[in-house]
């Protein structure tokens, strides 16, 4: 994974650095100071001002070394371009590729999620009879990222990590953050139960209180929630938040099943679609090259032939062994109920008994076991690629075998700020610090230890820290407070990379995404005010569940 390979590269300079803080007290064998020539006050005690001296000696080491390993990680940098492979896979031994259609083969323009928006909150008004004056708040694409939890009970946006912790920071109330305190009473600390949690596809269900909006077309619904308790709570309105959660939700939805946003696409297909000149080139060479090729969509027949005509041609069919339109994915994935429909030119469905899945023919509906039976591709012959990791790709990986491929489109922002030399400073200096206090601990010497936490101001976020470390030392030694000349100074960025900074401080997610390493994942938008405090607490990845890898099997692009 991209983020993790990063991660990797400066927890290795880290660990380079801080052993060179062991230089005079042995060698250091997996990561552990071992006996060898010593300097005299690492043998001996000495008086408390010598060790403070000796030990401070250490960190300036680790700084400079921590300094010179910056240049050599610069000239490795990671290709936002790349493909990032999960596991061992030859592609001469792929004989068959499945992909999704939207955000896999067609990617949408910044006009989409507004549109999105301003649909829903129309109906909202003229079907919900939800106040007139929400009309006033328009969509924010900065606003959120994927992989956050609202609770719906609450009425709260926010980023729990891969252990069910809240990321105190990132709680959002209508369009405000709630303070920590206020969020840890009311969850009584800031650990969420298993049983509140979503189901594994993210849902809210059987008395869970907390939905995960993990594809791409829930960003809107997060800003238009998010903005409706923003206007009851001004306005002092009284208001039942499950009400609201339901009638948002019920928004988002008509705006696809009702066909608004497929005809405004349709109307204006060069504004909503980015045209993709290589697509077609791609599609040609695995045809030319004898692979079969299939499509499974959720989207309906004629929205597909006309965004597959404008990027691939007016011959596209002719490329795909199998379409598969509105299969109603995750459902197609583990229903072996429904059968397949044939669906005709006309976009009329037949109801002929389907014995054969044929080249050139759309079928609608349908199920993943029929699919396997009439195809027989199964197994690691077939490379699927899609973008949501649980819909798209866990249950293909997980249940059939099925190599995947994750489309991410937020990943090539994410490994640009990954790229800046701000972001591998603080890093660098972040796995060196955390070395040195690593080593200090498990040396057994207890006059080493003394003065451990006087470094832990010096990491780039120490509210992000384990509290074990800082709390075990506070108490061996009474330490109720730093001293005022060692409490860290705000750590200044600069500016205009405000985002790119926050995000460098951290080894696991965004707010709006999850999961710390090692499960390591795809990346995260660039975001606004949730956004930003998501991506602050951790690493720039989504978020991912319960160990499930965020790239599923194979690829992340």
């Amino acid at each position: 994974m991209a983020t993790a390979a990063a991660v990797a590269v400066a927890r290795g300079a880290g660990a380079r650095a801080a052993a060179a803080l062991w230089g005079g007290c042995g060698s250091v064998a997996r990561g552990r100071p071992r006996a060898g020539p010593a300097r005299p006050l690492c043998t001996a005690p000495g008086t408390a001002p010598d060790m403070k001296g000796y030990l401070w000696e250490r960190y300036r080491e680790a700084k400079r070394s921590a300094d010179d390993l910056v240049p050599s990680i610069m000239s490795n940098l990671l290709n936002p371009d790349a493909i990032f492979s999960n596991n061992e896979m030859s592609l001469s031994d792929i004989e068959i590729y499945g992909f999704d259609y939207d955000y896999t083969l067609v990617f949408y323009s910044k006009h989409l999620h507004t549109l999105i928006f301003n649909a829903a909150r129309d109906l909202l008004i003229n079907e919900h009879r939800y106040p007139v004056e929400i009309r006033k708040y328009e969509y924010d694409p900065n606003f959120a990222i994927r992989g956050l939890h609202y609770d719906v009970q609450r009425a709260v946006l926010m980023k729990i990590d891969a252990f069910h912790y809240i990321q105190l920071g990132t709680v959002y109330r209508g369009l405000s953050v709630v303070p920590d305190e206020e969020v840890i009473e009311m969850y009584e600390g800031s650990h969420v139960p298993l049983e509140q949690m979503s189901d594994f596809y993210g849902k809210s269900s059987h008395g869970n209180t907390m939905k995960q909006f993990m594809d791409i077309f829930s960003l809107p619904e997060m800003s238009l929630l998010s903005c409706v308790n923003e206007y009851f709570l001004k306005n002092n309105i009284d208001y039942e938040p499950v009400h609201l959660y339901k009638d948002v939700k019920d928004s988002i939805r008509d705006v696809h099943i009702k066909g608004i946003m497929y005809s405004a696409i349709e109307a204006d297909i060069e504004k909503y679609i980015c045209y993709a000149e290589q697509t077609r080139a791609v599609l040609a060479k695995l045809a030319d090259h004898g692979k079969k090729m299939f499509l499974i969509t959720n989207s309906p027949s004629s929205f597909v032939d006309k965004g597959m005509r404008y990027i691939v041609g007016k011959d596209w069919r002719d490329l795909f062994d199998v379409v598969i339109v509105q299969a109603e994915k995750p459902s197609f994935f583990n229903d072996k109920r429904r059968p397949f429909r044939k669906v005709n030119e006309k976009g009329v469905l037949l109801w002929d008994k389907i014995h054969k899945l044929q080249k050139g023919q759309i079928y609608k509906q349908g199920n993943l076991y029929e699919f396997l039976k009439l195809t027989g591709w199964r197994g690691s012959k077939v490379l699927y690629f899609g973008d949501h990791i649980y819909s798209d790709l866990a249950d293909l990986t997980l249940k059939h075998g099925w190599r995947t491929g994750a489309i991410i489109p937020e990943l090539r922002s994410e490994l640009r700020i990954m790229n800046t030399e701000q972001y591998i400073q603080t890093m660098t200096w972040l796995q060196t610090l955390t070395g040195l206090l690593e080593q200090m601990q498990r040396n057994d010497q207890k006059f080493l230890q003394y003065p451990v936490w006087k470094f832990v101001p010096h990491r780039p976020e120490p509210d992000l820290l384990p509290e074990a470390p800082v709390t075990l030392c506070r108490h061996l030694h009474g330490v109720s407070e730093l001293p005022a000349e060692l409490r860290r100074q705000p750590h200044v960025l600069p500016a205009e990379d405000s985002a790119a900074a926050r995000t460098s401080r951290l080894v696991g997610r965004g707010p709006h995404l999850q999961t710390p390493p090692p499960a390591g994942g795809p990346c995260q938008v660039t975001g606004g005010p949730a956004a930003e405090r998501a991506r602050s607490r951790d690493s720039p990845q989504l978020a991912g569940r319960d160990g499930v890898d965020l790239c599923a099997d194979e690829c992340c692009f």
